[in-house]
């Protein structure tokens, strides 16, 4: 095979892996497999059985919430998103379908979750539909986005647990909040710089950089300091430290290594835990 050739296949080889990764990435999957990955991961860090039902009500109602926010936010996102912007617009129906059928798997996962999982899933499903009017609000934003994943990833699993009358250990319900809650909170923050939104965009990048590393760094120590259940969780905040300290202003940063490092720091956490 000619050099020629062979540097040919490669050129393709790497564009299919692109388009693969941003397909990932843009449609959404991957911060709703995160969601469902956060939520299995804050399960068993409270002792909890893992509930096939609260990990797919995490997933499709992540699915619905985003896509509905991709295609609803596609002319404003496209100054500061393009590559995502550009998927978008070549995907429209193909994501519409899917918020629907996100949507429908939602209510039915909920219904097996439990009424008081999909009371919850559906204030946050409201808030997210609200996103649109209140990311206006520079000082809200990474609060109610934070509050938000917090909610879905560990409150769906214990609400789920209380229907059944599972008990819980509060204490360890408020530190297994507070560690995936200070990772996701760095994660937003990172977000928020690269699109020059919410207050990290009033900060710089380095106070914001600065602020985002002490969320991990509190994380990370309550992990290790915590009940044995509780280390597996400190894959989170460190994976989510990594990408703080590797930050770059591109667009794909934020769709593979921001919104990744959640995804990859709680399949870390499970792999840890069985």
């Amino acid at each position: 095979m000619s050099a020629e050739r062979s540097e040919q296949l490669r050129g393709r080889a790497t564009s299919l892996l692109l388009r693969a990764l941003d397909a990932f990435a843009f449609s959404s999957a991957l911060v709703a497999c995160a969601a469902a990955l956060l939520a299995a991961a804050a399960a068993r860090a409270l002792g909890l059985a893992l509930s096939p039902s609260v990990v797919a009500l995490a997933f499709c109602g992540t699915v619905a919430i985003y896509c509905v926010d991709r295609v609803r936010d596609l002319a404003r996102d496209a100054g500061s998103s393009p590559l995502r912007s550009a998927f978008v617009a070549a995907h429209r129906n193909a994501l519409q379908l899917a918020a629907a059928l996100g949507a429908a798997g939602a209510l039915v996962a909920g219904a097996f979750a439990g009424v008081r999982a999909l009371v919850l899933a559906v204030g946050v499903a409201a808030l997210g539909l609200a996103h649109r009017r209140l990311k206006r609000f520079a000082w809200a934003k990474p609060l109610y986005l934070t509050g938000s994943w917090t909610a879905v990833c560990v409150g769906l699993p214990a609400l789920a647990a209380a229907s059944e009358s599972a008990a819980l250990d509060l204490t360890r319900l408020a530190l297994v909040a507070a560690i995936i809650g200070g990772a996701v909170q760095a994660n937003m923050i990172l977000s928020n710089l690269r699109d020059a939104e919410g207050l990290a965009a009033h900060f710089g990048a380095r106070r914001a950089r600065s602020v985002a590393g002490v969320f991990c760094a509190g994380a990370f120590g309550l992990a290790l300091l915590g009940a044995p259940a509780l280390r597996a969780l400190a894959t989170l905040p460190l994976v989510m430290g990594a990408a703080v300290a590797a930050y770059r202003p591109g667009e794909r940063y934020g769709a593979w290594i921001a919104d990744g490092a959640l995804l990859a720091g709680a399949a870390l956490a499970l792999f840890i835990a069985r």
